[in-house]
């Protein structure tokens, strides 16, 4: 949470102690989440006896087919806690576990997921969590509930304490051994701050819980210290490429204007010069090198506008993204399908770096995937930025083979973008491509 957040809550928090009213609100609703929290003890149970079944069981090769189904259930218990640690206390606890493999057909591939999951740590820290959280967690989380439970028990004894010694019960309470109406109601004034104490203590428990909980089914230290590593050699990594290709595209455009617009602005002055001295005695000639200059302007002109589209198509600034794909797609040699739902616009780096990704896919289907059609679709999702493109070619691609694939991942990598491709021989070809960012401005929909 960040600073504005915690001023807001400590404002809340303020205004609670100066107001019974929210105090006791808040009170009982920490206390009832907590009281709910502690319910987590029973499936944590039962899945820890599923958990000792299936690691006996390993030595028979039977546990092998087991372990994944309950690591799987386990995560899914642990992901209900996190959402709630988000949800009730305001704490993100991320998803601490390493990427899965692919999915495969048969015991080969239970045998390779199963072996991931015993690699993982995060395994293990939800195991430990599965054996603390009952024990420590769960009693933890009875706490405000017993107190004002308690409490409403002390309030009511100076009418309940006949009874129970009738029945041949324990009629003390705290230190008070009640026994007639003078020590009921003595009980009843004790009774009150026990019951008040409970709800105080509700929201600092719930966060105790809340902490509890981060501290197993969070990343532990050592894995977020390579977590951040990690980040630091992606974006060391990332900013290398980006200048690189920042560099690549400046010669680029330096031997474009180079070869093309600087070259035939330098004959069109010559043939002007040549016209200039003709006009007089050669007035044909003249005209002759005069229209073959306007046709070397009209050529410079073209290649200008070319290379302008190369740096940023117009009609990506003037329309959007999604315009600008669909125009891809009409020059596109495939028959090109094209659907976006944008509920705005990205920024304009996001959104060239998504346009060109897609402008070279679209160019290696049309170039190496004997595609006769290709789809592209556009959408924003979960703060992503999302495009596909699908064709139905001879499928094999693969971007350590192919410095396309490769050039859109590195494009993508700057803005912290993924390329994901699935490519089996025999096609269909998908590109994924995604992208964090914000959008803004009208709705944009086009299809």
């Amino acid at each position: 949470m960040d600073g504005t957040d915690g001023t807001t809550v400590g404002n809340e928090e303020r205004d609670t102690r100066r107001d019974p009213i929210d105090f006791l609100r808040m009170g009982v609703r920490d206390m009832l989440r907590s009281a709910a929290l502690s319910w987590f003890a029973l499936p944590q149970l039962l899945l820890s006896v599923a958990a000792s079944v299936t690691a006996s069981l390993l030595g028979l090769g039977v546990g092998a087919l087991l372990v994944v189904p309950t690591a799987m259930l386990v995560r899914r218990l642990a992901g209900m806690r996190r959402e709630l640690a988000e949800r009730w206390s305001g704490v993100r606890i991320p998803d601490p576990y390493l990427p899965q493999p692919e999915a495969e057909p048969g015991f080969r591939g239970d045998w390779k997921r199963c072996l991931a999951l015993l690699a993982d740590p995060a395994t293990w820290r939800d195991l430990a969590w599965l054996v603390v959280d009952p024990a420590i967690g769960a009693g933890l989380a009875l706490v405000p509930i017993g107190l004002v439970l308690w409490g409403a028990f002390g309030l009511l004894l100076p009418w309940l304490w006949e009874p129970i010694v009738s029945a041949g019960g324990n009629t003390w309470y705290l230190w008070i051994h009640v026994t007639d109406a003078a020590s009921g109601r003595l009980s009843a004034v004790f009774a009150v701050p026990l019951a008040l104490a409970g709800l105080a203590v509700a929201p600092a428990v719930l966060r105790a819980h809340t902490a509890l909980a981060k501290s197993l089914l969070g990343p532990s230290p050592r894995a977020e210290a390579l977590a951040a590593q990690r980040k630091v050699a992606h974006l060391t990594e990332t900013r290398r490429d980006a200048l690189t290709t920042q560099a690549a595209e400046l010669r680029r455009i330096e031997r474009d204007l180079h070869d093309g617009a600087q070259a035939r602005l330098v004959a069109m002055g010559m043939n002007l010069g040549v016209a200039e001295r003709l006009v007089e005695r050669d007035p044909q000639a003249a005209k002759q090198l005069l229209a073959e200059t306007r046709q070397a302007s009209a050529s410079a002109l073209d290649e200008l506008r070319d290379l302008v589209r190369g740096i940023h198509p117009p009609v990506l600034a003037d329309r959007g993204l999604a315009d600008a794909v669909r125009a891809l797609g009409m020059n596109s040699p495939l028959n090109a399908t094209v659907s976006a739902e944008l509920p705005g616009r990205a920024e304009p780096p996001v959104e060239s770096a998504v346009y060109f990704a897609v402008s070279e896919a679209l160019t290696n289907a049309a170039k190496h995937s004997g595609a006769a059609r290709v789809d592209v679709q556009l959408w924003y999702e979960d703060g992503l930025l999302k495009a596909q493109v699908t064709d139905d070619g001879a499928g094999g691609a693969d971007p350590s083979r192919g410095t396309g694939l490769r050039g859109i991942e590195r494009r993508l990598a700057t803005f912290d973008g993924v390329l994901a491709v699935r490519s089996p021989l025999g096609g269909p070809t998908t590109l994924t491509m995604e992208l964090p960012c914000e959008l803004s401005s009208p709705r944009t929909s086009s299809s």
